[in-house]
């Protein structure tokens, strides 16, 4: 029957298609996140004399990028087993499935504890630590216009 070859043609150049998009995808979550990561790093060390250097929110905004890169490939990966699957293709999709639910893990434990202390600091009153929106960008970073924190109230 030529319509089904055909039909499985088109199966099979779709997958490839779509493997090849979300491994590039992939590629450049990683990408974004080495660059953001650098751009919240040196953000960090300008103003590291008012600032431990906190490796977590480094961490925690780099291990996101990786998360969001693992899920790209996890899904190409799915579509080369869907054309071709071998037994190194369903190892390699179980390996990457593993590492994915592991780093998603660790880093949703990281960020509820990154989470519940910026709440602490909200709940004290601690205006630096809620200047940034993002919950991973949160450390103390003055502004220029900003008031200096005085532990005496208004």
């Amino acid at each position: 029957m030529p319509w089904l070859e055909a039909i499985e043609t088109v199966s099979y150049t779709l997958a490839s298609l779509g493997e090849t998009l979300l491994e590039f995808l992939g590629v450049l979550c990683i990408f974004t996140g080495i660059f953001a990561t650098a751009r919240l790093a040196t953000q960090i060390l300008r103003h590291r004399k008012r600032v431990v250097l906190p490796f977590i929110q480094i961490r925690l905004k780099f291990g996101l990028w990786l998360a969001l890169a693992l899920e790209f490939q996890l899904g190409a990966d799915i579509l080369n087993t869907a054309i071709a699957p071998t037994n190194d293709a369903l190892i390699r999709l179980s390996v990457i499935a593993v590492i994915r639910t592991f780093l998603n893990y660790f880093l949703n434990k990281e960020m509820e504890a990154q989470l519940e202390f910026r709440e602490r600091a909200i709940a004290h009153n601690y205006p630096p630590l809620f200047l940034l929106d993002s919950p991973t960008e949160f450390m103390e970073i003055p502004r220029h216009d900003a008031k200096p924190h005085s532990s005496e109230p208004d």
